[in-house]
């Protein structure tokens, strides 16, 4: 990204940040209020884009994703904070000019205590009250995790700071994983009981730590996740546990992040993702009905929200919607469904 664009989202936020905020709605208190109304709900994930042009059209999705009225929109974060001027813009953009709560992710990796709080008291200061601690994944083209010089060694590190430093101001999400935590899984992608007790009990020490909302990593075995969250509930960790649903919407991406993340693929998806890997717009067609049937899958296990990473794309995410009766037509909206067949 050139100084000049950086420039321009620098003064933007400082603009923000000098006008008096309206803070943004937590999250916690937003999914309580809709399990009191016995209502069901959604979330969108949005990645940080490395172009303007690419920003230009993210906040354009912004704006259709404001009809379908999500309940927040996640932004993530790139190592070392290299996108921490966009991710907070964006947050910012969300929040003020569409009226979406935003969750701004954090992480450790390359970000030593004097620039995790930076972004802190720019969150803070902007009105942004919802904030995803990770550990974070290595560095490109590094293979191992290591914590930065003055860094955090974990996410509960940084769980544990927040609550220090900034006390109840946050609502704080954490990443959870349904089949185990890729680094601790072996060449079978089944974590061994032994293991599956230290994630489990760290996930605990994380939410013990302050952290309100778990959100998963993406999966799908529904079975699985019903076992990881009762698990987790029989260890008294209450808190609201969000399904990450990663719909198949490009089918090389697909077989790398899965690879990337060892998550287990049931056989019968991996057929049929197999049998129309040759035609995007089938891949986008499978990924829809593949999709929509493991949303169902979900709420007949209990669920009351699920969490979309989008990929900062529509047309799959849209058309699960509109299978699952929660899509709102709109023309713009209409415009990025996949032509019918």
């Amino acid at each position: 990204i050139n100084a000049e664009y950086m420039g321009f989202f620098l003064g933007q936020i400082k603009k923000r940040m000098a006008a008096a905020p309206t803070p943004c709605p937590k999250i916690s208190d937003l999914i309580a209020q809709k399990k009191a109304a016995g209502e069901k709900f959604f979330s969108f994930e949005c990645f940080p884009p490395v172009t303007p042009q690419g920003v230009t059209n993210l906040l354009q999705r912004l704006e259709r994703f404001a009809v379908q009225k999500p309940l927040f929109v996640d932004f993530t974060w790139r190592a070392g904070g290299s996108s921490m001027d966009v991710t907070l813009e964006l947050s910012i953009e969300c929040w003020k000019t569409y009226g979406m709560p935003s969750n701004m992710h954090l992480t450790c990796t390359n970000m030593p205590e004097g620039m995790v709080k930076a972004a802190l008291d720019r969150a803070q200061a902007a009105g942004i009250r919802n904030i995803v601690a990770l550990r974070g994944d290595p560095p490109a083209g590094q293979e191992r995790w290591e914590a930065a010089t003055d860094g955090f060694a974990s996410a509960l590190d940084l769980v544990k700071y927040i609550r220090a430093n900034y006390g109840d101001y946050f609502c704080i999400s954490v990443a959870g994983y349904p089949e185990g935590h890729p680094d601790r899984l072996p060449e079978s992608n089944v974590i061994s009981d032994a293991d599956w007790e230290i994630e489990l009990n760290y996930l605990k020490e994380k939410v013990a730590a302050g952290a309100d909302l778990i959100i998963t990593q993406m999966f799908y075995d529904v079975p699985q996740f019903a076992k990881f969250v009762h698990d987790a509930r029989a260890r008294g960790i209450t808190v609201p546990i969000l399904p990450g649903i990663m719909p198949i919407q490009n089918y090389a991406g697909w077989r790398r992040m899965t690879a990337m993340c060892k998550t287990r693929i049931p056989p019968q998806l991996l057929a049929g993702a197999d049998a129309v890997q040759e035609d995007d717009n089938n891949v986008k067609r499978y990924g829809i009905e593949s999709g929509a049937q493991f949303c169902r899958d979900l709420y007949a296990a209990g669920c009351d929200g699920l969490h979309f990473y989008t990929l900062n794309a529509e047309p799959v995410t849209y058309g699960m919607m509109q299978n699952l009766g929660i899509y709102v037509p709109s023309p713009d909206c209409d415009a990025q469904l996949l032509p019918a067949v």
